[in-house]
């Protein structure tokens, strides 16, 4: 009898134990699961941005080129459908359950958003409903990318007397730069054609694409004055179609001229005179001699939320003809031309040793933040691949180093804009040159 009971004491016991370790297991996975969604959390109020005052004070923008792609799919797919999808608001989403990752993961969580808002099982609203950061992000990346998309006015191809096919611009010959140090794209040779071969990730994103896909819009039947009305990417790529150029991510890499610094822009390398493209529609800000930045142009978004900063610009002829302070730009056209100016306190000088564009986007939710300790600049190395689906081809002003949009576009932007501000903004002078406009500005580089 108490060997029985003794056998039945030690069964209990390894029961008892058993249950503890189930137990001790279970409690663990709870444990583990509130630190994952701590983690992501922590993750989201890291990654986006801290808000003080009512504003929003940074944005780490960590969009992926393939996060770019999909959700702009998903907007222009369901544009004019009953449930539309709204490719800021499906980022921000996405986003917010991810703590701001865009990996493998993230996409698939996109991608199912997308189709439940598509098939109208969910709206935006119910689907965000609980996301703490949700309202963030979609400030953040409204403010980053929200002017790139949306209905245009496109010139059809015999409208306007757009150039002959074989005249359209010229490339560069694929290989090695010359080895001139400032020798101009206009000495290279003429009449050849625009579909010039792109080097590195430039070559496939951009070469791959067709002209009439490169609009990625639905333009709708109708005309007005030549033109078809689209729904699309109506922001542009910032080197004219054709010209030869490589790059890399390089946001956040040290500089030394001057002080010591994080490189808050991105590069893309090239020859000097490559036609440079306003890469949204805006008013010029800022143009003339930066000590960092050489000859520069900044660009201001009309909803006042994206700086654009071009530098580094040609020496001696620098700008479009008649470009100046309060020009009125539309997405497309030929800004500048490409060079090495900067790092120098004296005007006209090219001390960058590489030719290139430096052109970096520094996003404003209150104008304290356009000079000073609080200036939000973001990485545009995905967004750059982005925009390679929309390029401009340009052609050469004959007897002349100007370069000229060969394909013209309405922006409805640029019209509200202008009818509300017909007093303030100027259109490009066509006539005489700006090249003395000698402003000292404050912009980071470079």
């Amino acid at each position: 009898m108490e060997k029985k009971d003794g056998f039945l004491r030690i069964d209990w016991l390894k029961k008892g134990i058993m249950a503890e370790c189930v137990l001790v297991v279970v409690l663990a996975a709870i444990a583990l699961g509130k630190a994952g969604e701590s983690a992501a959390r922590d993750s989201a109020s890291s990654h986006v941005l801290s808000i003080e005052n009512d504003y929003i004070k940074w944005v780490d923008f960590t969009v992926s080129y393939e996060a770019l792609c999909k959700a702009y799919e998903w907007d222009v797919e369901t544009h004019g459908t009953e449930h539309e999808v709204d490719w800021v608001e499906l980022l921000a989403y996405t986003a917010a359950k991810t703590g701001g990752e865009f990996g493998k993961d993230a996409l698939k969580t996109m991608e199912k958003a997308a189709e439940k808002l598509s098939e109208g099982e969910i709206t935006m609203e119910e689907l965000a409903g609980d996301l703490k950061y949700y309202g963030y992000y979609r400030e953040a990346y409204d403010a980053a990318i929200g002017g790139l998309v949306g209905e245009y006015w496109e010139e059809t191809p015999d409208a306007g007397g757009n150039p002959s096919e074989e005249n359209r611009g010229e490339t560069v010959d694929g290989g090695s730069a010359p080895s001139e140090e400032n020798r101009e794209i206009e000495q290279i040779r003429e009449g050849t054609e625009t579909a010039g071969k792109q080097k590195g990730i430039g070559r496939t994103e951009t070469d791959s694409i067709s002209a009439g896909d490169a609009q990625a819009g639905n333009p709708d039947i109708g005309e007005r004055d030549g033109c078809i009305k689209k729904y699309g990417l109506k922001g542009y790529f910032p080197l004219a179609r054709g010209f030869d150029y490589t790059h890399y991510d390089d946001f956040g890499a040290g500089r030394s001229y001057g002080y010591k610094r994080k490189h808050l822009g991105h590069d893309m390398m090239g020859l000097v005179g490559t036609p440079i493209i306003a890469v949204e529609s805006g008013v010029v800000e800022a143009l003339g001699w930066n000590q960092y930045g050489g000859w520069r142009i900044g660009i201001r978004s009309f909803d006042g939320k994206r700086y654009y900063y071009y530098a580094h610009l040609r020496q001696n002829y620098p700008y479009a003809e008649g470009l100046e302070e309060g020009s009125v730009v539309t997405a497309g056209d030929v800004i500048g031309y490409m060079g090495h100016t900067g790092y120098s306190t004296t005007e006209n000088v090219n001390n960058i040793k590489v030719v290139h564009l430096h052109w970096g986007l520094q996003l404003i939710f209150d104008e304290s933040q356009k000079e000073g300790n609080n200036e939000i600049w973001i990485d545009v190395y995905p967004l750059t691949r982005f925009l390679a689906k929309h390029t401009q081809a340009a052609v050469k002003v004959e007897g002349t180093k100007e370069w000229r949009r060969t394909n013209q576009i309405m922006d409805p932007a640029v019209e509200a804009y202008e009818a509300g501000n017909s007093e303030k903004s100027k259109t490009p002078a066509r006539e005489d040159f700006l090249e003395n406009n000698h402003i000292v500005g404050n912009e980071p580089e470079q």
